[in-house]
């Protein structure tokens, strides 16, 4: 044992004055001229690899940040993605279908020319016309409406109304999309009236005047009313166009 742990006193002596020897070396290299360039530029790569180390260690805790932001992100569209499942499969059968009608009216047939049409001909096809209807009010935007612009009128007031106006435009477009041939008399006259009501404001938009819903619908056109109005404008259902003594309700 006594010549085991002197042989090993002696190899840790032995190594400390080799590395006395090394430092000494490198000292002396030190202060050899020609060897100062080099020491230099591995002193500087040195301190460049040290800022590379910084900057990658940097990079690392950004992405490891980004990776648990997807994360959260990640699970946000599960939760989202869920409920909207849930909502899908839980709508309520009473809800409303919104807002277009659309049905077939006749084509309008060209001036028949002298040529002689062949008895196989086909007929000119059905034209699909749209009606844009005013979509209901949802309860989050009718939870938004300042009280003292709804006052209290309620959230089924509001729709009803809505459903009206909807009723006014329908009945109005159907009027305007029939062949003038097919009308009788109020009608055409509805028609007409109808057409100078247009404006260059108007023109390609769904637009209906208080006479249209004193026409088609049984609403009374009284301050409550145009309360409801002030909302739809808020809730951009509607919008008016004014000119001529007339205003008109463009559906949105």
């Amino acid at each position: 044992m006594v010549s085991s742990d002197l042989e090993d006193l002696c190899f840790h002596i032995n190594a400390k004055i080799s590395n006395i020897k090394k430092c000494l070396l490198l000292r002396d290299i030190g202060d050899d001229e020609c060897h100062k360039a080099v020491l230099h530029k591995i002193g500087n790569e040195v301190i460049l690899i040290h800022d590379l180390l910084n900057k990658m260690e940097n990079e690392v805790k950004q992405q490891e940040k980004l990776k648990d932001l997807l994360k959260e992100i990640q699970k946000a569209a599960e939760r989202d993605q869920n409920e909207a499942q849930h909502l899908l499969e839980h709508i309520p059968p009473y809800l409303p279908k919104p807002s277009q009608i659309c049905f077939t009216v006749p084509a309008v047939r060209h001036e028949q020319t002298k040529a002689v049409e062949p008895e196989c001909a086909k007929k000119p096809a059905k034209e699909t016309k749209l009606i844009k209807e005013a979509a209901l009010i949802t309860t989050e935007e009718f939870e938004s409406v300042p009280a003292y612009m709804k006052g209290r009128l309620t959230y089924d007031q509001i729709n009803a109304v809505v459903q009206e106006m909807n009723k006014a435009v329908v009945g109005k477009y159907k009027i305007l999309y029939q062949p003038l041939k097919s009308m009788s008399v109020p009608v055409r006259n509805l028609y007409h009236r109808f057409m100078e009501e247009e404006t260059k404001d108007t023109r390609g938009a769904f637009f209906i005047v208080e006479a249209d819903i004193k026409e088609f619908t049984q609403l009374k056109l009284d301050k409550r009313f145009h309360s409801i109005l002030n909302i739809l404008r808020h809730c951009q259902r509607v919008r008016e166009v004014r000119g001529s003594g007339l205003v008109r309700y463009v559906i949105c």
